[in-house]
């Protein structure tokens, strides 16, 4: 048993030597810099911070140069290390009302206050492969006259617009969720999940969740497993400054600056005898640039709230939702199966054989009471 282990080991830095050989590919091609992933793999960036719970683009690009381009060991690397991290502060909640705003649009007005800006999408593009990308250390792309112009200032949010003539559902805390900085919610970073969970501990969750796993629920509730018929009622990415009240000063003061996205969705209506017919909310809101993953995720917290809507249907199993909706514990489960179960196996192969032998007796058996003369 011993030599086993200490032959595994040599097999392992052997594989680890590979892996950084496979990782850095023909080494004619110049190495890939953690600024180019950080500058041209933005999308791919946002997801590993928002996934990881960190806000840090340099080390997100890192780490996707580290996991070879695999997003899901990327986000794991990146939890592993922000638990090394002491924590200095807890911040205010931050406002995405006075969002510096680089994209913003709605689905449900044509003309809202601010108007709709559009910003870097995929939404208009042709899709087709544009080879000429391929001309490496060409021209940068032309600039938009329109792109330096600034924008209206004033951009009220679609829910707040709706909510002041009583259309929309009011956003009320939860249990254990008013107040603010340290008190106002559970961490779901230092707390273990449990059920049933509040709206703030199912929002954590989700932004940290698998962005195809949230995809494929989302999906679920338009084909009909979730009776929601929902609305983009806003989308926007852009800058939100962070602050943090300093015990020595009593006032908040702003560390710095992220990009974040938010997604506002507008759902089936709903009423009762005592309240009148109004629309339903869905919230998202990701670390970066995260357009679908706010998207699904707000779909996804719609869904999560039929308890209070009396409404059934897989997405809205909230055990089912947010037990399986981590991509590191949903990879680690499931890759986990390629180490060695040598010895489980083994256990189960005895335990066929005997079944088998066991059949094949009783059925011997049964052929010769058959046989024998009454």
């Amino acid at each position: 048993m011993y030599v086993a282990v200490k032959g595994g080991e040599v097999a392992i830095d052997n594989a680890h030597q590979a892996l950084a050989e496979a990782r850095r590919g023909n080494t004619a091609v110049p190495d890939l810099t953690v600024a180019q992933i950080r500058e041209q793999m933005g999308l791919a960036v946002a997801r590993v911070m928002a996934e990881g719970s960190l806000y840090d683009p340099d080390l997100a690009a890192l780490a996707i140069k580290q996991a070879w381009g695999d997003l899901p060991e990327a986000i794991f690397l990146v939890r592993a290390y922000r638990t090394t991290l002491p924590r200095l502060a807890v911040s205010e909640p931050v406002d995405t009302a006075r969002m510096l705003v680089r994209r913003r649009v709605s689905a449900t007005f044509k003309d809202l206050p601010g108007g709709q800006v559009l910003g870097p999408t995929f939404d208009y593009t042709h899709r087709l492969i544009d080879f000429a990308l391929a001309a490496e250390g060409g021209p940068p792309p032309p600039r938009a006259p329109e792109a330096d112009r600034p924008l209206d200032p004033a951009m009220p949010r679609i829910a707040d617009i709706l909510g002041a003539e009583g259309l929309i559902e009011e956003e009320t805390p939860g249990q254990g969720e008013t107040g603010g900085g340290a008190n106002a919610v559970p961490d779901l970073t230092r707390q273990p999940l449990t059920y049933p969970a509040g709206r703030a501990v199912r929002l954590q969750a989700l932004a940290r969740g698998d962005e195809g796993f949230l995809l494929s629920l989302a999906y679920s509730t338009q084909r009909g497993h979730g009776n929601s018929h929902p609305f983009v009622g806003e989308i926007r990415m852009g800058e939100v400054a962070v602050e943090i009240v300093p015990e020595d000063l009593g006032f908040p003061v702003i560390i710095g600056d992220v990009t974040v996205t938010e997604c506002q969705m507008v759902n089936q209506f709903a009423g009762s005898k005592t309240v009148p017919a109004q629309f339903t909310r869905g919230y998202g809101l990701t670390l970066g640039y995260n357009e679908r993953k706010a998207m699904a995720m707000s779909l996804v917290d719609r869904a999560l709230r039929h308890g209070e809507l009396g409404q059934e249907a897989p997405a809205q199993d909230e055990e089912f939702v947010l037990s399986h909706a981590d991509v590191v514990e949903a990879s680690g489960f499931v890759q986990h199966l390629k180490l060695p179960h040598y010895v489980d196996f083994q256990a189960e192969l005895d335990l066929v054989r005997r079944l088998r032998r066991a059949t094949a007796e009783d059925e011997g058996n049964a052929v010769r009471a058959s046989e024998a003369p009454t």
